[in-house]
């Protein structure tokens, strides 16, 4: 499991993040990339996209790391990582188990770890809004909100 900061902020107050256009990540937009051997393809949009899984988060170790984008991974914003969403794409996440949301930036790669039934790793400040901090996991559904992008660079 990871790790949070020892002593828990407030990630109530948090705003989330708004839906806004934006260009698409050329770093974080390969058409394919590989993992472990194992080949992902980036989807060329998000339109439409939800999808129900198992959501889990990840905190301190990746903390102050570049993200698959590029930008630095902050356990405190409001962001996510997908396998597969064209980055950046804004999603609403829903924890199945209290019904809590949260609006997420996906600007990150992953969920990579074994076995594959993860769909979405969220920040510890998501997770702790979506009151998943001590189980670890939750199951969720992931559904893209407008704008997105419709084309990869």
């Amino acid at each position: 499991m990871d790790s949070g900061p020892e002593q828990r902020p407030d990630v109530e107050s948090q705003p989330e993040p708004v839906p806004k256009e934006e260009p698409l990540s050329a770093y974080g937009n390969p058409k394919t990339y590989s993992v472990w051997g194992k080949t992902y393809q980036v989807m060329e949009s998000a339109a439409g996209y939800e999808e129900e899984g198992l959501a889990s988060w990840y905190g301190e170790p990746f903390h102050g790391r570049n993200t698959s984008n590029g930008e630095i991974y902050d356990m405190y914003a409001l962001t996510g990582a997908h396998r597969t969403l064209p980055i950046p794409t804004y999603v609403e996440v829903t924890n199945l188990s209290n019904g809590r949301s949260v609006v997420l930036r996906i600007n990150d790669r992953g969920p990579f770890v074994e076995p594959r039934v993860r769909i979405i790793d969220v920040s510890f400040a998501a997770a702790e809004r979506l009151g998943m901090i001590g189980p670890g996991t939750a199951p969720v559904t992931v559904r893209a909100l407008e704008p997105w992008q419709s084309r990869l660079p």
